[in-house]
C-alpha cells in the first residue's frame, strides 16, 4: 500500500519485499530508487553475480575454443601470444560490463578484430549493450561489427569452415545475441511501464477521491448557508425588535422570544445534521426529510411571524407531481430570496411566485421593491446568489438576478420539470 511522504507526494510501496536477490540491480533501482544508496551505483544482487559469472565463463570457453583452433602453422607465434593476452584481458573486462556497457562494446571492436580469442567477450559486450542502452547505440556498434566480419575472415581465414559459412555463422550469432539482449531490455521496460501505470492509476484514484470529497464539502457548505442564513436572519430581526422596543407589550416580547428560541433550536438542529454528515462516512438516513415545494407555505408563515410582509402566489399544475429535487431547489431559491430581502430591504413587501406545469418547467420568482431610507451594507453579500446559480445550473435550469427598474430587486429561476 502506498504511503504519503512528508512533502505530500505519494510514495509507492516497496517493489521487492524478501525477494530482491531474484531481480537485476538495475531493475530494482528503477522500480524502487529509494532503496539504494544515494549518489552511488546500485549494489549487485545475487542474481547479478550469478549472471556475471556465467557470462565470464562463456567468454572464457569461447576464448579457449578459439585458442585451440589457432596453431603455429597458421598463426605466427608472436601474434598468437598477443591474441591470447588480449583475449584474457577482454574476458577480465567482462566484469566491468554493467558500469560501462557502451565503452566496453566500443573497445571490443578493435580488440575483437585483432584477437580471435576475444570473440566471446565481444559477444557478451554486445549483449550487455543491447540490454542497457537504446537501439541507436546497438545499431551503430552492431553495424560496424558486422561490416568488419568479412574483412576479419579474409585476413584470418577459418581453417575448419569455408569463408562464406564462417562469415554467415558469425553474423547470425552476433545478431542472435543482440536480439536476445533487446528482448531482455523490452521485458524490463514493459515491467517499468506497468509499474508506472499502476502508480498513475493509484494517483488518479486518490485525486478523484479528493475531488469528490471537495465537491461534497462544497455542497454541504452551500446547504449550511441556505439553512443557517435563514434561521440567523430571523434571530437578528426579532433580537433587533426587542432591542429597539424595550417597552413593547408583554405578549409581543414573549412571542418574539419564542420565535428566537424556536429559530435557535432549528438552527442548532440543522447544524448538528450537517456536522453529522461531515463526520459520518454516509449521510444519516434517519435525519429530517429535505424540504420540498410543499414546505413553501411553512417557510412563508415563518417569515411572516418574523415581521416580513410576504405574498405567496402558487400557480403550479399538479404540485404533488413536482420531482423532489426540483421542489427542493425551488424551496432553497425562495428561502435565499426571503433572507436577502430581510437583510437588504427590511420593511418591504416580498412577493414569491411559483408557476409551472409538467413539460413546461417550474419558474420561481422572488422580488421586492426598493427599501425606504438608507440600508447599511451587509458584509459577505452575494455568496448566496452564487450558490443558488450553481445549484440551478446543476439541476439543469438557470437563474437570473438583479435590480429592477423601480429600484427593487428580483431573483428569477427556471427549473426543468418533465
Amino acid at each position: 500500500m502506498s504511503t504519503v511522504k512528508d512533502d505530500g507526494t505519494l510514495q509507492p510501496p516497496p517493489a521487492f519485499e524478501g525477494r530482491r536477490w531474484l531481480f537485476p540491480s538495475a531493475l530494482v533501482h528503477a522500480l524502487d530508487p529509494d532503496a539504494g544508496r544515494p549518489g552511488r551505483r546500485p549494489r549487485r544482487t545475487l542474481r547479478d553475480w550469478l549472471v556475471d559469472f556465467s557470462l565470464f565463463l562463456v567468454a572464457v570457453v569461447f576464448g579457449l575454443a578459439a585458442a585451440d583452433s589457432m596453431t603455429p602453422e597458421n598463426t605466427p607465434p608472436s601474434l598468437l601470444v598477443v591474441d591470447q593476452w588480449l583475449g584474457a584481458l577482454a574476458c577480465a573486462a567482462v566484469w566491468l560490463r554493467r558500469r560501462w556497457p557502451l565503452g566496453l562494446a566500443l573497445a571490443m571492436l578493435p580488440v575483437g578484430f585483432v584477437s580471435n580469442t576475444a570473440g566471446g567477450a565481444g559477444l557478451v559486450a554486445f549483449f550487455t549493450l543491447a540490454v542497457h542502452r537504446p537501439f541507436r547505440y546497438v545499431g551503430w556498434v552492431g553495424g560496424i561489427s558486422t561490416a568488419l566480419v568479412p574483412l576479419f575472415f579474409w585476413l584470418r581465414p577459418e581453417p575448419t569452415l569455408p569463408y562464406v559459412a564462417a562469415v554467415a555463422f558469425t553474423v547470425l550469432l552476433s545478431a542472435s545475441v543482440i536480439g536476445w539482449g533487446m528482448l531482455v531490455r523490452s521485458k524490463r521496460q514493459l515491467m517499468l511501464s506497468l509499474r508506472d501505470r499502476a502508480q498513475r492509476a493509484e494517483t488518479e484514484a486518490r485525486l478523484r477521491a479528493e475531488q469528490a470529497q471537495q465537491l461534497a464539502r462544497e455542497a454541504i457548505a452551500r446547504e449550511m448557508h441556505d439553512v443557517l442564513a435563514h434561521r440567523l436572519t430571523l434571530l437578528s430581526v426579532h433580537a433587533g425588535a426587542l432591542e429597539f422596543r424595550p417597552d413593547a407589550p408583554r405578549d409581543e416580547v414573549a412571542r418574539a422570544a419564542g420565535v428566537i428560541r424556536e429559530s435557535a433550536h432549528e438552527a442548532l438542529q440543522d447544524l448538528r445534521e450537517i456536522i453529522g454528515v461531515l463526520r459520518a462516512s454516509e449521510p444519516d438516513e434517519a435525519g429530517r426529510p429535505q424540504p420540498t415545494l410543499a414546505a413553501l407555505d411553512a417557510l412563508v408563515a415563518e417569515s411572516r411571524e418574523a415581521g416580513t410582509k410576504v405574498t405567496l402566489l402558487m400557480r403550479v399544475t399538479e404540485p404533488a407531481a413536482v420531482p423532489a429535487s426540483v421542489g427542493r431547489t425551488a424551496y432553497r431559491i425562495a428561502q435565499e430570496g426571503l433572507t436577502n430581502a430581510r437583510k437588504h430591504a427590511p420593511g418591504t413587501e416580498v412577493t414569491v411566485s411559483v408557476t409551472g406545469a409538467p413539460g413546461e418547467g417550474l419558474t420561481v420568482c422572488v422580488r421586492n421593491p426598493a427599501p425606504e431610507g438608507e440600508v447599511p451594507p451587509v458584509p459577505g453579500s452575494g455568496q448566496g446568489l452564487i450558490g443558488l446559480t450553481e445549484r440551478a445550473t446543476l439541476a439543469g435550469g438557470r437563474l437570473e438576478h438583479g435590480p429592477r427598474e423601480d429600484g427593487g430587486f428580483e431573483v428569477r429561476a427556471w427549473l426543468p420539470w418533465g
